[in-house]
């Protein structure tokens, strides 16, 4: 008896986990198309193939839903596996952890979510705190960490770590990001990210130099 009551349980959780993904699927559908403004809750519930009832029972308002999505691309983005270790040389891994950010950056569909982070920040601060604390300066973190590791090693000469992160990932979207974020431009192709993430590694390089002996 108890195990039945528990196989009922599982099949019932894993079905109202379904039904949330739906929603937060037919949600993102509805911002990338419409914005944050001109989504519905109708809209979403037409596009996530459920009625409104159903979606209030999931979510209390847009807000909620909006912020649920926010954590789903955190959680998304964060089992990304940039590969830092501390032995692996500079160059390849700039070049790696480069062309990896990009190609997650410019996406098809992702920077719909980082524009709608953006348009709603204002009005929902902690929303955009919590994507840019949880996605971009983690990432910043992780790779000034590395950064950090190979100036004891004299590999490069570094004095602000963060910073040189931050210099060198804003490097690797240039002409890139903007365009796309914009939609003034496609996703770039992997040979437009290539040439773009060489430049920036060259560039680096060049400005952390560690002086000659």
């Amino acid at each position: 008896m108890v195990a039945t009551q528990h196989t009922a349980l599982s099949v019932v959780g894993e079905e109202d986990s379904a039904k949330r993904r739906q929603i937060l699927d037919g949600a993102r559908t509805v911002f990338m198309k419409l914005g944050f403004d001109g989504g519905s809750m109708g809209e979403i519930a037409r596009a996530a193939g459920v009625s409104k009832g159903t979606l209030y029972v999931y979510f209390a308002d847009k807000n909620r839903l909006f912020e649920a999505i926010v954590e789903q691309e955190v959680l998304e983005q964060g089992k990304l596996a940039f590969n830092f270790d501390p032995e692996r040389d500079v160059a390849t891994t700039l070049h790696d952890f480069g062309t990896a950010y990009i190609q997650l950056l410019c996406r098809p569909g992702g920077g719909s979510s980082t524009r709608t982070v953006m348009a709603i920040a204002e009005r929902m601060p902690e929303v955009g705190q919590r994507f840019y604390n949880n996605v971009v300066a983690l990432t910043i973190s992780r790779l000034a960490t590395y950064l950090e590791a190979r100036a004891k090693q004299g590999d490069v000469a570094i004095d602000d770590f963060e910073l040189a992160a931050s210099q060198f990932m804003m490097c690797c979207q240039a002409s890139l990001f903007m365009p796309f974020i914009f939609q003034a431009a496609p996703a770039p192709s992997p040979a437009q990210i290539a040439t773009v993430v060489a430049s920036a590694t060259r560039m680096f390089l060049a400005a952390y130099q560690p002086s000659p002996a």
